[in-house]
């Protein structure tokens, strides 16, 4: 007699011709049309779409453990969870009027979305969507993520504050750390959980916490680095989640000025400054370090600069197309996609050569998200 083991077995086997594995797929966001294209990285190519979501003007993504399920956070407050592989809603609860991004736990069990209106913090549990906690602020909630131990770290704007909220048991226990600066507009964090990041509206500095020590104190880092200058008019904010880890250094787009600041990992010290094409939105290592991709605001966005991390120089410039939007390499970064929303494309670039490898058709791309994104702290 067959155990339940082996039939289950069996019966895997039988369908094996339907099977499909989720490490070679992936997500872009159609802003204009509230819906998600599913693309294939080793096909290069679209298998499907996915609509219903809502608007997706800012949206943002991540992925549960096992790569099957998305977690689409959308600015109208909509949290939309979808079933990659078959390519349909799942779950969508609105949660909010007006949300920024989100994050899942490590372990798995818990989607937290940050907020502008109400604001706040609202956690869910990933498997039904049912509300786990809610964690008013009194006001915008900004760089909302995730790090080990069951817990996120976000900023308020309004306070000038960044709270870690720890879900290894409910009701959460927060931490509060004040003395961030005035306006902390986004944030990222190391791959290790340890560093956090704040960019400051306004500011020619950011600030930095070691999330390692029992009590975090806020540094100030880079100073003045705009000292002297005027700042130009921001027509769209550098994002955090985006700046790269290059090695043994940060690479840092400067608000209101045309330039990267790189900064060592460790020391946090300034090491250099590359001049750049425009005002930096996405400055993003390939996963090996050993370049980084930079795409601009408004009006200079049809342009990437790729800038080699020994030299610090700019070794390649090129024109996508009007609008680039955001870019994601391949998990080992022989590729990366580009976003190029006027020109309602995505296009697939070899990292090594820079030679256009394929464009995909689609409705007004915006951010691009593997499924390679579900093992990465932060993201």
């Amino acid at each position: 007699m067959l155990t339940a083991a082996a039939l289950v077995l069996c019966g895997a086997l039988a369908t094996g011709a339907e099977a499909q594995a989720t490490g070679d797929l992936g997500l872009v966001v159609e802003r204009a049309s509230g819906s998600l294209l599913v693309v294939d990285q080793s096909e290069r190519a679209r298998i499907g779409r996915i609509g219903g979501l809502g608007d997706l003007s800012h949206a943002s993504l991540v992925y549960s453990p096992d790569q099957r399920f998305a977690y689409v956070f959308g600015r109208d407050g909509g949290l939309t969870k979808v079933d990659i592989l078959e390519q349909r809603i799942v779950g969508r609860v609105m949660q909010a009027g007006n949300s920024i991004g989100g994050a899942i736990s490590d372990d798995g069990r818990y989607v937290a979305v940050s907020n502008y209106e109400p604001g706040g913090v609202r956690v869910f549990d990933a498997e039904t969507l049912d509300p786990v906690a809610d964690i008013p602020t009194g006001g915008k909630t900004i760089g909302l993520v995730d790090i080990p131990g069951t817990r996120f770290v976000f900023s308020l704007w309004d306070a000038g504050e960044t709270w870690i909220a720890d879900l290894s048991d409910v009701p959460p226990q927060i931490t509060r750390i004040t003395g961030m600066g005035a306006n902390p507009y986004d944030a990222l964090v190391t791959g290790d959980g340890r560093t956090y990041i704040a960019g400051l509206f306004g500011a020619d500095h950011l600030t930095a916490l070691d999330l390692w020590q029992a009590r975090p104190e806020p540094r100030a880092i880079l100073p003045g680095y705009a000292e002297g200058r005027a700042g130009l008019p921001v027509y769209k904010m550098p994002h955090l989640e985006g700046w790269a880890l290059a090695g043994t250094e940060f690479v840092l787009p400067a608000m209101g000025q045309h330039e990267v600041l790189w900064v060592d990992a460790r020391s946090l010290e300034e090491t250099g400054r590359t001049q750049t094409h425009g005002q930096p939105v996405f400055a993003m290592a390939r996963p090996d370090g050993r370049q980084v991709w930079v795409n601009f605001a408004h009006p200079r966005n049809d342009t990437i600069q790729v800038i080699d991390t020994l030299t610090k120089q700019v070794i390649h410039q090129f024109k996508p197309g009007p609008g680039v939007l955001h870019m994601e390499f391949t998990p080992r970064g022989h590729e990366v996609w580009l976003s190029v929303r006027d020109a309602g494309r995505v296009m697939v670039y070899d990292t090594e050569t820079f030679e256009k490898l394929r464009e995909i058709e689609a409705e007004s791309p915006s951010g691009i998200f593997f499924t390679a994104r579900a093992h990465k702290t932060g993201l």
